[in-house]
Protein backbone atom coordinates (compact mmCIF):
# COMPACT_ATOMS: atom_id res chain seq x y z
CA UNK A 1 0.00 0.00 0.00
CA UNK A 2 1.04 3.40 -0.81
CA UNK A 3 1.97 5.71 2.07
CA UNK A 4 -0.12 8.21 0.23
CA UNK A 5 -3.26 5.38 0.85
CA UNK A 6 -2.40 4.63 3.59
CA UNK A 7 -2.21 8.29 5.15
CA UNK A 8 -5.93 8.43 3.60
CA UNK A 9 -6.66 5.82 5.36
CA UNK A 10 -5.57 6.95 8.93
CA UNK A 11 -7.14 10.48 8.29
CA UNK A 12 -10.62 8.86 7.35
CA UNK A 13 -10.47 6.68 10.30
CA UNK A 14 -9.60 9.85 12.65
CA UNK A 15 -12.47 11.56 11.02
CA UNK A 16 -14.92 8.85 11.26
CA UNK A 17 -14.19 8.43 14.87
CA UNK A 18 -14.19 11.89 16.21
CA UNK A 19 -17.69 11.80 14.29
CA UNK A 20 -18.75 8.91 16.63
CA UNK A 21 -16.89 10.50 19.50
CA UNK A 22 -18.70 13.97 18.85
CA UNK A 23 -22.05 12.21 18.31
CA UNK A 24 -21.82 10.11 21.57
CA UNK A 25 -20.74 14.03 23.25
CA UNK A 26 -24.33 15.13 21.62
CA UNK A 27 -26.16 12.20 22.74
CA UNK A 28 -24.71 13.08 26.50
CA UNK A 29 -25.38 16.49 26.74
CA UNK A 30 -28.79 16.43 25.31
CA UNK A 31 -30.00 13.62 27.95
CA UNK A 32 -29.75 17.03 30.47
CA UNK A 33 -30.58 15.87 33.89
CA UNK A 34 -32.16 12.55 32.64
CA UNK A 35 -30.85 9.06 32.67
CA UNK A 36 -27.85 7.53 30.90
CA UNK A 37 -30.16 4.47 29.89
CA UNK A 38 -33.76 3.46 29.43
CA UNK A 39 -33.94 0.98 31.72
CA UNK A 40 -32.12 -0.25 34.68
CA UNK A 41 -32.22 -2.84 37.69
CA UNK A 42 -34.40 -1.48 40.73
CA UNK A 43 -36.86 0.64 38.92
CA UNK A 44 -39.71 1.97 40.99
CA UNK A 45 -43.32 0.68 40.47
CA UNK A 46 -46.24 0.77 42.70
CA UNK A 47 -48.35 2.75 40.44
CA UNK A 48 -51.14 -0.43 40.09
CA UNK A 49 -52.63 -0.92 42.89
CA UNK A 50 -55.72 -3.63 42.84
CA UNK A 51 -56.90 -3.20 46.48
CA UNK A 52 -57.97 0.20 48.51
CA UNK A 53 -56.08 0.73 51.72
CA UNK A 54 -59.51 -0.66 53.87
CA UNK A 55 -59.51 -3.83 51.69
CA UNK A 56 -56.16 -4.55 52.55
CA UNK A 57 -56.69 -3.60 56.23
CA UNK A 58 -60.03 -6.30 55.89
CA UNK A 59 -57.30 -8.70 55.12
CA UNK A 60 -54.82 -7.99 57.38
CA UNK A 61 -57.61 -8.31 60.11
CA UNK A 62 -58.19 -11.68 58.25
CA UNK A 63 -55.01 -13.14 58.41
CA UNK A 64 -54.56 -12.30 62.00
CA UNK A 65 -58.20 -14.30 62.59
CA UNK A 66 -56.45 -17.46 60.64
CA UNK A 67 -53.53 -17.09 62.77
CA UNK A 68 -55.15 -17.51 66.14
CA UNK A 69 -58.27 -19.08 65.84
CA UNK A 70 -57.22 -21.74 63.19
CA UNK A 71 -53.80 -21.78 63.16
CA UNK A 72 -51.66 -24.28 61.55
CA UNK A 73 -50.25 -27.96 62.09
CA UNK A 74 -47.52 -30.54 61.76
CA UNK A 75 -45.22 -27.85 63.52
CA UNK A 76 -41.98 -30.06 64.56
CA UNK A 77 -40.92 -30.38 68.00
CA UNK A 78 -38.20 -27.86 67.66
CA UNK A 79 -40.82 -24.68 66.22
CA UNK A 80 -43.49 -25.48 68.83
CA UNK A 81 -41.08 -25.25 71.83
CA UNK A 82 -39.61 -21.71 70.25
CA UNK A 83 -43.25 -20.37 69.58
CA UNK A 84 -44.91 -21.56 72.47
CA UNK A 85 -41.99 -19.64 74.71
CA UNK A 86 -42.91 -16.75 72.72
CA UNK A 87 -46.60 -17.09 74.00
CA UNK A 88 -48.48 -19.09 71.15
CA UNK A 89 -50.23 -22.30 72.39
CA UNK A 90 -51.27 -25.39 70.76
CA UNK A 91 -55.03 -25.90 70.97
CA UNK A 92 -57.21 -29.16 71.76
CA UNK A 93 -56.73 -30.51 68.00
CA UNK A 94 -53.16 -30.16 68.19
CA UNK A 95 -52.63 -27.32 66.01
CA UNK A 96 -50.47 -24.28 66.58
CA UNK A 97 -51.49 -20.84 67.53
CA UNK A 98 -50.00 -17.50 66.79
CA UNK A 99 -51.58 -14.23 69.18
CA UNK A 100 -52.30 -10.77 67.48
CA UNK A 101 -49.75 -9.71 70.08
CA UNK A 102 -46.81 -12.35 68.69
CA UNK A 103 -47.72 -11.85 65.05
CA UNK A 104 -47.86 -8.07 65.18
CA UNK A 105 -43.96 -7.96 67.86
CA UNK A 106 -42.76 -10.19 64.99
CA UNK A 107 -43.66 -8.40 61.69
CA UNK A 108 -41.94 -5.18 63.40
CA UNK A 109 -38.75 -7.14 64.12
CA UNK A 110 -38.72 -8.22 60.36
CA UNK A 111 -35.72 -7.68 58.22
CA UNK A 112 -36.58 -4.68 55.60
CA UNK A 113 -33.60 -2.89 54.11
CA UNK A 114 -31.39 -5.45 53.74
CA UNK A 115 -29.35 -6.37 50.14
CA UNK A 116 -29.63 -9.28 48.06
CA UNK A 117 -25.36 -9.45 47.54
CA UNK A 118 -24.10 -11.21 44.36
CA UNK A 119 -20.46 -12.65 43.75
CA UNK A 120 -20.11 -9.65 41.53
CA UNK A 121 -20.65 -6.37 43.64
CA UNK A 122 -22.47 -4.47 40.49
CA UNK A 123 -25.16 -6.92 40.05
CA UNK A 124 -26.28 -6.65 43.91
CA UNK A 125 -30.19 -6.35 44.55
CA UNK A 126 -31.67 -3.78 46.55
CA UNK A 127 -35.26 -5.04 46.85
CA UNK A 128 -36.76 -1.99 49.09
CA UNK A 129 -39.74 -0.08 48.30
CA UNK A 130 -41.20 -0.83 45.69
CA UNK A 131 -37.56 -1.50 43.29
CA UNK A 132 -38.34 -4.55 41.06
CA UNK A 133 -36.16 -6.72 39.70
CA UNK A 134 -36.73 -9.77 37.32
CA UNK A 135 -34.94 -13.30 37.11
CA UNK A 136 -35.52 -16.77 36.33
CA UNK A 137 -37.05 -19.91 38.35
CA UNK A 138 -39.13 -23.02 37.75
CA UNK A 139 -37.44 -26.09 39.02
CA UNK A 140 -38.28 -27.67 34.98
CA UNK A 141 -37.59 -31.03 34.33
CA UNK A 142 -37.49 -30.84 30.84
CA UNK A 143 -36.02 -28.77 28.15
CA UNK A 144 -36.04 -27.82 24.54
CA UNK A 145 -32.83 -29.09 23.14
CA UNK A 146 -31.47 -26.33 21.03
CA UNK A 147 -29.36 -28.32 18.49
CA UNK A 148 -32.48 -31.31 17.91
CA UNK A 149 -35.59 -29.10 19.03
CA UNK A 150 -36.45 -32.59 20.63
CA UNK A 151 -38.28 -32.04 24.46
CA UNK A 152 -36.04 -34.44 26.84
CA UNK A 153 -35.35 -34.20 30.69
CA UNK A 154 -32.87 -31.60 31.64
CA UNK A 155 -29.29 -32.38 32.93
CA UNK A 156 -26.94 -30.59 35.28
CA UNK A 157 -25.30 -29.29 31.66
CA UNK A 158 -28.46 -27.15 30.57
CA UNK A 159 -28.93 -25.76 34.55
CA UNK A 160 -24.90 -24.35 34.23
CA UNK A 161 -25.63 -23.55 30.25
CA UNK A 162 -28.74 -21.68 31.88
CA UNK A 163 -26.88 -19.72 34.40
CA UNK A 164 -24.17 -18.57 31.74
CA UNK A 165 -26.40 -17.32 28.91
CA UNK A 166 -28.58 -15.61 32.04
CA UNK A 167 -25.48 -13.70 33.49
CA UNK A 168 -24.95 -12.38 29.95
CA UNK A 169 -27.97 -10.72 29.40
CA UNK A 170 -28.38 -7.62 30.98
CA UNK A 171 -32.47 -7.66 31.63
CA UNK A 172 -32.16 -11.18 33.69
CA UNK A 173 -31.42 -9.28 37.27
CA UNK A 174 -30.82 -12.65 39.26
CA UNK A 175 -30.84 -16.57 38.94
CA UNK A 176 -32.59 -19.08 40.78
CA UNK A 177 -32.48 -22.81 39.63
CA UNK A 178 -34.42 -22.69 36.24
CA UNK A 179 -34.39 -26.99 35.70
CA UNK A 180 -33.99 -29.95 37.87
CA UNK A 181 -30.69 -31.61 36.95
CA UNK A 182 -32.30 -34.98 36.34
CA UNK A 183 -29.17 -36.99 35.09
CA UNK A 184 -27.98 -36.53 39.18
CA UNK A 185 -29.78 -39.57 40.96
CA UNK A 186 -28.76 -38.86 44.47
CA UNK A 187 -30.66 -36.08 46.24
CA UNK A 188 -27.80 -34.63 48.22
CA UNK A 189 -25.49 -35.24 44.97
CA UNK A 190 -28.05 -33.53 43.03
CA UNK A 191 -28.91 -30.20 46.07
CA UNK A 192 -24.86 -29.51 45.99
CA UNK A 193 -23.95 -29.78 42.63
CA UNK A 194 -26.88 -27.27 41.70
CA UNK A 195 -26.25 -24.77 43.60
CA UNK A 196 -22.61 -24.54 42.36
CA UNK A 197 -23.71 -25.15 39.15
CA UNK A 198 -25.80 -21.55 39.46
CA UNK A 199 -23.07 -19.86 41.46
CA UNK A 200 -20.22 -21.37 38.45
CA UNK A 201 -22.22 -19.81 36.24
CA UNK A 202 -22.99 -16.56 37.05
CA UNK A 203 -22.16 -13.93 39.15
CA UNK A 204 -25.45 -12.66 39.50
CA UNK A 205 -27.30 -13.40 42.95
CA UNK A 206 -28.63 -16.71 42.64
CA UNK A 207 -31.54 -18.64 44.35
CA UNK A 208 -32.08 -23.17 45.48
CA UNK A 209 -33.51 -24.81 47.32
CA UNK A 210 -32.66 -27.75 49.46
CA UNK A 211 -34.19 -31.16 50.21
CA UNK A 212 -33.00 -30.75 53.73
CA UNK A 213 -31.40 -29.33 56.22
CA UNK A 214 -27.85 -31.06 56.14
CA UNK A 215 -28.19 -30.73 52.37
CA UNK A 216 -28.48 -26.98 53.35
CA UNK A 217 -25.54 -27.27 56.02
CA UNK A 218 -23.19 -29.16 53.53
CA UNK A 219 -24.00 -26.50 50.67
CA UNK A 220 -23.49 -23.18 53.08
CA UNK A 221 -20.15 -24.64 54.28
CA UNK A 222 -19.43 -24.88 50.10
CA UNK A 223 -20.17 -21.19 50.09
CA UNK A 224 -18.10 -20.33 52.72
CA UNK A 225 -15.30 -21.79 50.65
CA UNK A 226 -16.20 -19.57 47.49
CA UNK A 227 -16.50 -16.65 49.24
CA UNK A 228 -13.39 -16.86 51.14
CA UNK A 229 -14.21 -17.77 54.51
CA UNK A 230 -17.72 -17.90 56.84
CA UNK A 231 -17.18 -14.23 57.72
CA UNK A 232 -16.75 -13.21 54.36
CA UNK A 233 -20.08 -15.36 53.46
CA UNK A 234 -22.03 -13.63 56.35
CA UNK A 235 -21.42 -10.27 55.42
CA UNK A 236 -22.03 -10.92 51.73
CA UNK A 237 -24.21 -13.50 51.57
CA UNK A 238 -24.74 -14.40 47.46
CA UNK A 239 -27.82 -17.07 47.74
CA UNK A 240 -30.87 -16.85 48.70
CA UNK A 241 -32.58 -20.46 49.67
CA UNK A 242 -36.28 -20.70 48.44
CA UNK A 243 -38.26 -23.10 50.87
CA UNK A 244 -41.85 -23.98 50.51
CA UNK A 245 -42.45 -24.63 54.40
CA UNK A 246 -46.10 -24.74 53.96
CA UNK A 247 -48.17 -27.23 51.85
CA UNK A 248 -51.51 -25.44 51.96
CA UNK A 249 -54.17 -25.00 53.58
CA UNK A 250 -51.76 -23.99 57.31
CA UNK A 251 -50.00 -27.38 57.58
CA UNK A 252 -46.02 -26.76 57.77
CA UNK A 253 -43.63 -28.99 55.64
CA UNK A 254 -41.55 -30.44 58.52
CA UNK A 255 -38.45 -30.45 56.62
CA UNK A 256 -38.31 -27.15 55.38
CA UNK A 257 -39.05 -25.65 58.85
CA UNK A 258 -35.36 -27.49 59.61
CA UNK A 259 -34.01 -25.26 56.53
CA UNK A 260 -35.70 -22.09 57.88
CA UNK A 261 -33.84 -23.28 61.64
CA UNK A 262 -30.35 -23.80 59.31
CA UNK A 263 -31.09 -20.50 57.20
CA UNK A 264 -31.27 -18.44 60.93
CA UNK A 265 -28.37 -20.05 61.82
CA UNK A 266 -25.93 -19.39 59.22
CA UNK A 267 -27.05 -16.11 57.86
CA UNK A 268 -28.62 -17.31 54.78
CA UNK A 269 -31.43 -15.16 53.27
CA UNK A 270 -34.79 -16.56 52.94
CA UNK A 271 -37.79 -16.73 50.57
CA UNK A 272 -40.05 -17.58 52.48
CA UNK A 273 -42.88 -20.00 49.81
CA UNK A 274 -46.64 -20.42 50.44
CA UNK A 275 -48.02 -21.34 46.67
CA UNK A 276 -51.48 -22.91 46.96
CA UNK A 277 -54.00 -23.48 43.91
CA UNK A 278 -57.13 -21.22 44.17
CA UNK A 279 -59.91 -22.99 44.77
CA UNK A 280 -58.21 -26.51 45.11
CA UNK A 281 -55.59 -25.80 48.58
CA UNK A 282 -56.72 -22.15 49.00
CA UNK A 283 -59.81 -20.66 48.95
CA UNK A 284 -61.44 -19.86 45.11
CA UNK A 285 -62.16 -16.32 45.54
CA UNK A 286 -58.82 -13.88 44.74
CA UNK A 287 -59.19 -12.64 47.99
CA UNK A 288 -59.48 -15.40 50.35
CA UNK A 289 -56.47 -16.96 48.25
CA UNK A 290 -54.33 -13.60 49.15
CA UNK A 291 -55.33 -13.79 52.92
CA UNK A 292 -54.66 -17.61 53.50
CA UNK A 293 -51.42 -17.31 51.72
CA UNK A 294 -50.68 -14.29 53.69
CA UNK A 295 -51.36 -15.90 56.49
CA UNK A 296 -48.88 -18.61 56.18
CA UNK A 297 -46.17 -16.38 54.58
CA UNK A 298 -46.52 -14.56 58.27
CA UNK A 299 -46.60 -17.62 60.17
CA UNK A 300 -43.37 -18.60 58.37
CA UNK A 301 -41.92 -14.61 59.89
CA UNK A 302 -43.36 -14.94 62.54
CA UNK A 303 -40.90 -18.17 63.13
CA UNK A 304 -38.02 -17.00 61.86
CA UNK A 305 -37.98 -13.86 63.71
CA UNK A 306 -37.92 -15.39 66.72
CA UNK A 307 -34.59 -17.21 65.48
CA UNK A 308 -32.94 -14.50 64.13
CA UNK A 309 -34.70 -10.99 64.69
CA UNK A 310 -34.34 -8.82 62.10
CA UNK A 311 -33.57 -11.97 59.26
CA UNK A 312 -33.30 -11.69 55.25
CA UNK A 313 -36.53 -12.93 54.24
CA UNK A 314 -38.54 -12.60 51.70
CA UNK A 315 -42.74 -12.64 51.87
CA UNK A 316 -43.02 -15.37 49.02
CA UNK A 317 -46.99 -15.38 48.96
CA UNK A 318 -47.40 -17.45 45.94
CA UNK A 319 -51.35 -18.33 45.28
CA UNK A 320 -51.84 -19.90 41.74
CA UNK A 321 -54.35 -20.28 39.67
CA UNK A 322 -55.77 -23.57 39.00
CA UNK A 323 -58.32 -24.17 35.55
CA UNK A 324 -61.62 -24.93 38.05
CA UNK A 325 -62.89 -27.00 35.00
CA UNK A 326 -60.08 -29.82 34.35
CA UNK A 327 -57.53 -29.20 37.73
CA UNK A 328 -54.93 -27.61 35.42
CA UNK A 329 -52.10 -25.09 36.67
CA UNK A 330 -53.30 -21.96 34.87
CA UNK A 331 -50.09 -19.19 35.28
CA UNK A 332 -50.05 -17.24 32.02
CA UNK A 333 -53.97 -16.31 33.68
CA UNK A 334 -55.56 -12.65 33.85
CA UNK A 335 -56.12 -14.05 37.25
CA UNK A 336 -52.37 -14.63 38.32
CA UNK A 337 -51.65 -11.52 37.46
CA UNK A 338 -53.42 -10.18 39.71
CA UNK A 339 -52.84 -12.10 42.81
CA UNK A 340 -49.20 -11.52 42.50
CA UNK A 341 -50.30 -7.62 42.33
CA UNK A 342 -52.24 -8.46 45.67
CA UNK A 343 -49.56 -10.24 47.20
CA UNK A 344 -47.51 -7.68 46.38
CA UNK A 345 -49.28 -4.86 47.65
CA UNK A 346 -49.89 -7.13 51.08
CA UNK A 347 -46.01 -6.76 51.20
CA UNK A 348 -45.89 -3.69 51.04
CA UNK A 349 -48.27 -2.72 53.44
CA UNK A 350 -46.16 -5.24 56.00
CA UNK A 351 -42.88 -3.24 54.79
CA UNK A 352 -41.38 -6.40 53.98
CA UNK A 353 -39.24 -7.04 50.62
CA UNK A 354 -41.47 -9.07 48.26
CA UNK A 355 -40.69 -12.25 45.68
CA UNK A 356 -43.90 -13.16 43.22
CA UNK A 357 -44.23 -15.68 40.49
CA UNK A 358 -44.50 -14.24 37.14
CA UNK A 359 -44.33 -15.34 33.46
CA UNK A 360 -45.81 -18.97 33.71
CA UNK A 361 -47.11 -19.34 30.81
CA UNK A 362 -48.93 -22.67 30.24
CA UNK A 363 -47.99 -22.96 26.26
CA UNK A 364 -46.00 -25.24 25.18
CA UNK A 365 -43.95 -23.05 22.44
CA UNK A 366 -42.48 -19.52 21.99
CA UNK A 367 -46.30 -18.76 20.47
CA UNK A 368 -48.66 -15.80 20.90
CA UNK A 369 -50.00 -17.07 23.97
CA UNK A 370 -46.39 -17.63 25.29
CA UNK A 371 -46.35 -13.86 24.49
CA UNK A 372 -49.11 -12.55 25.70
CA UNK A 373 -49.30 -14.84 29.10
CA UNK A 374 -45.90 -13.57 29.94
CA UNK A 375 -46.20 -10.10 29.18
CA UNK A 376 -49.97 -10.00 31.03
CA UNK A 377 -48.77 -11.35 34.10
CA UNK A 378 -45.14 -10.16 34.36
CA UNK A 379 -46.56 -6.15 33.79
CA UNK A 380 -49.42 -6.59 36.21
CA UNK A 381 -46.56 -7.28 38.80
CA UNK A 382 -44.18 -5.06 37.95
CA UNK A 383 -46.45 -2.12 37.99
CA UNK A 384 -47.39 -3.02 41.35
CA UNK A 385 -44.19 -3.04 42.95
CA UNK A 386 -43.36 -6.66 43.61
CA UNK A 387 -40.02 -6.61 44.40
CA UNK A 388 -38.16 -9.54 43.12
CA UNK A 389 -40.66 -11.16 39.98
CA UNK A 390 -39.63 -14.77 39.60
CA UNK A 391 -40.34 -17.68 36.41
CA UNK A 392 -40.01 -14.39 34.24
CA UNK A 393 -37.34 -15.68 31.88
CA UNK A 394 -36.95 -19.33 30.14
CA UNK A 395 -40.15 -21.06 31.24
CA UNK A 396 -42.76 -22.80 29.11
CA UNK A 397 -45.86 -25.37 30.19
CA UNK A 398 -47.04 -24.74 33.29
CA UNK A 399 -43.25 -24.95 34.92
CA UNK A 400 -42.71 -27.83 33.74
CA UNK A 401 -40.19 -26.93 30.69
CA UNK A 402 -37.05 -24.27 29.66
CA UNK A 403 -35.09 -23.51 27.06
CA UNK A 404 -32.05 -21.00 25.98
CA UNK A 405 -33.83 -19.51 23.21
CA UNK A 406 -36.43 -18.05 25.48
CA UNK A 407 -34.13 -16.88 27.69
CA UNK A 408 -32.94 -14.40 24.97
CA UNK A 409 -36.90 -14.14 23.84
CA UNK A 410 -37.83 -12.82 27.56
CA UNK A 411 -34.70 -10.60 28.29
CA UNK A 412 -36.31 -8.30 25.33
CA UNK A 413 -39.68 -9.05 27.31
CA UNK A 414 -38.42 -7.78 30.57
CA UNK A 415 -36.85 -4.93 28.73
CA UNK A 416 -40.04 -3.58 27.82
CA UNK A 417 -41.56 -4.06 30.80
CA UNK A 418 -39.21 -1.97 32.61
CA UNK A 419 -39.63 0.37 30.28
CA UNK A 420 -43.83 0.90 30.67
CA UNK A 421 -43.27 0.60 34.83
CA UNK A 422 -40.74 3.38 34.68
CA UNK A 423 -43.33 5.53 32.86
CA UNK A 424 -42.87 9.17 31.83
CA UNK A 425 -41.17 11.77 33.57
CA UNK A 426 -42.93 15.32 33.40
CA UNK A 427 -40.78 17.96 34.37
CA UNK A 428 -39.39 21.66 32.72
CA UNK A 429 -37.51 20.07 30.70
CA UNK A 430 -38.96 17.20 29.61
CA UNK A 431 -42.20 19.25 28.77
CA UNK A 432 -39.55 20.43 26.05
CA UNK A 433 -41.01 24.24 26.31
CA UNK A 434 -37.25 25.42 25.21
CA UNK A 435 -36.91 23.04 22.72
CA UNK A 436 -40.00 23.56 20.86
CA UNK A 437 -39.49 27.58 20.55
CA UNK A 438 -36.17 26.70 19.41
CA UNK A 439 -36.69 24.32 16.52
CA UNK A 440 -40.15 26.20 15.74
CA UNK A 441 -38.92 29.58 15.58
CA UNK A 442 -35.08 29.57 15.00
CA UNK A 443 -34.74 25.74 13.71
CA UNK A 444 -35.44 23.60 10.91
CA UNK A 445 -39.22 22.85 11.73
CA UNK A 446 -38.30 19.22 12.93
CA UNK A 447 -36.52 17.51 15.99
CA UNK A 448 -34.58 15.04 14.19
CA UNK A 449 -30.97 16.58 14.61
CA UNK A 450 -31.66 18.30 17.75
CA UNK A 451 -29.12 17.53 20.66
CA UNK A 452 -32.33 17.06 23.35
CA UNK A 453 -33.44 14.38 20.27
CA UNK A 454 -29.63 12.47 20.12
CA UNK A 455 -29.58 12.77 23.94
CA UNK A 456 -33.06 11.12 24.72
CA UNK A 457 -32.40 8.49 22.04
CA UNK A 458 -30.57 6.48 24.80
CA UNK A 459 -32.36 8.10 28.10
CA UNK A 460 -35.76 7.49 26.91
CA UNK A 461 -36.61 4.62 24.46
CA UNK A 462 -35.81 1.00 25.04
CA UNK A 463 -34.66 -1.17 21.62
CA UNK A 464 -34.92 -4.19 22.15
Amino acid sequence: MSSTRQEYNMTEHSRRGKGRANRLAMRQGGAGAGPSAAIWPGIAGGNYRPFDQSEIERIHETVLQILETVGLRNATESCMKTVIKAGGWINDEGRLLLPVKLVEKSLALAGRNFKLHSLNPEHDIDPSQTRIHLGTSGAAVSVVDSETREIRPSTLSDLYNMAKLANALPNIHMFQRTCVACDVEDPREMDLNTVFACVAGTSKHVGTSFVSASHMSDGIEMMHMIAGGEAAWRERPFMCVSTCFIVPPLTFAQEALGVIECAARTGTPLKLVSAGQAGATSPAPLAGAIALQTAEVVAGLVYVNLLNPGHPALFGALPFVSDLRTGSMSGGSAEQGLLMAGCAQMAQYYGIPCAVSAGMTDSKLPDFQAGYEKGCTELLSALAGANLIYEAAGMYGSLLACSLESFVLDNDLIGGILRATRGIEVTDETLSLEVIRDVCLNGPGHFLGHSQTLGRMQSDYFYP
